[in-house]
């Protein structure tokens, strides 16, 4: 209630409408009811809309939210306009991470990560550190993945996952794109990109290990030896408490961890040849320029078309690989050029995907 009475105070209500106004109208008839109270509003919608709310000067924080390659034109803007940007859009920086992070720091834009991961890094890492800049002492971070709902499936089992069971994770309640990014471990990749651009580290010190009981949200090694972790209960109102916050702690509602409870806590390596999506992500960490970007937009395509009915589940991680074999890395030089390798990455997926089809 608190945040929502604060949004209303800055005297914007914005609604990201898209392909949607006509089907969202009726509830805008609500705002009518934000007026009557003497609350002057506007109602903006559509992409230019989203660039001018991230950036007006009396917003006390932006998260970037928007799930995939549509977040990206926002958060630059967010960047370059010097706000305390709140990134939960991992595309943002798989996709333009150098570009993101030399936009925040030419404004002086604060970045803090919101996934859930990243924020356990951010936690555990000494206060005071540039975004970007590597931590001095740090030997390794390891990411947390829970492993997604097919953690105990055969590889043919895997093959034939619908798209139901596929966003039916076992301890989070996500949006169905992401809970497919999921179940293919794509969603731990992508994250593996985030925090070498995040942290500054190295591909080698960023590792994955599977963590069934999602409590420990990541740990970081340091050279003396020492790890530290962030534990909490699986409730991405933690992480975002702690960016509305920071450098302070506020009340996020969050019940407390119970570790008498949870009594057993279970770390196991990933295995990348029932989900090679992983290995694909490192692979596109690994060279770098437009390589990620194109990862992301394959990716895209293909969990779309599986949602869809239009590919199996296996021919995602074939879909990805497809393409990313066939489009060249390319340097990221600018939002043009990370945009146009998007679009091409789309167009390839689009015909591997009308390729492969559905086979039973």
């Amino acid at each position: 209630m608190k945040i929502t009475e604060a949004l209303l105070a800055e005297h914007v209500v914005f609604h990201n409408l898209f392909d949607y106004v006509e089907r969202a109208t009726p509830k805008l008839k609500s705002l009518g009811e934000v007026r009557a109270r003497g609350l002057p509003t506007r109602v903006l919608a559509g992409e230019d809309a989203l660039e001018h709310i991230a950036t007006l000067a009396e917003a006390p924080a932006v998260m970037a939210g928007i799930v995939g390659a549509a977040g990206l034109p926002s958060a630059l803007a967010a960047a370059r306009a010097g706000q305390r940007l709140m990134i939960a859009n991992k595309e943002s920086l798989v996709m333009a991470g150098p570009l993101l992070l030399g936009h925040a720091r030419a404004s002086s834009a604060t970045l803090l990560p919101i996934d859930s991961e990243h924020n356990a890094i951010f936690q555990c890492l000494p206060p005071g550190l540039e975004t970007g800049r590597a931590p001095p002492g740090v030997r390794r971070i390891l990411l947390t993945a829970s492993g997604g709902p097919f953690l105990d499936w055969s590889a043919e089992d895997i093959a034939r996952a619908t798209p139901e069971q596929a966003c039916k994770h076992p301890k989070w309640v996500m949006g169905r794109k992401i809970s497919v990014d999921s179940a293919t471990l794509m969603n731990k990749g992508l994250e593996v990109i985030e925090a070498r651009i995040l942290f500054g580290l190295a591909l080698e010190q960023v590792e994955v290990v599977v963590h069934r009981q999602s409590l420990v949200h990541s740990l970081v090694e340091y050279v003396d030896g020492s790890m530290l972790a962030q534990l909490g209960s699986p409730d991405m109102r933690t992480p975002i408490a702690h960016a509305l916050g920071w450098p302070e702690r506020i009340e996020s509602g969050v019940q407390s961890l119970d570790l008498a409870r949870a009594a057993t806590l279970q770390f196991e390596p990933p295995d990348t040849v029932r989900f090679p999506c992983l290995a694909l992500a490192r692979e596109a960490a690994r060279a770098g320029g437009l390589a990620p970007a194109v990862l992301n937009a394959a990716n895209e395509v293909a969990v779309a078309a599986f949602l869809e009915g239009r590919l199996n589940f296996s021919g995602i991680a074939a879909v990805i690989e497809a393409v990313v074999t066939a489009c060249p890395a390319g340097s990221a030089t600018d939002l043009d050029s990370v945009l146009a390798a998007d679009a091409e990455a789309r167009r390839r997926a689009a015909d591997e995907v009308a390729r492969a089809g559905v086979t039973v």
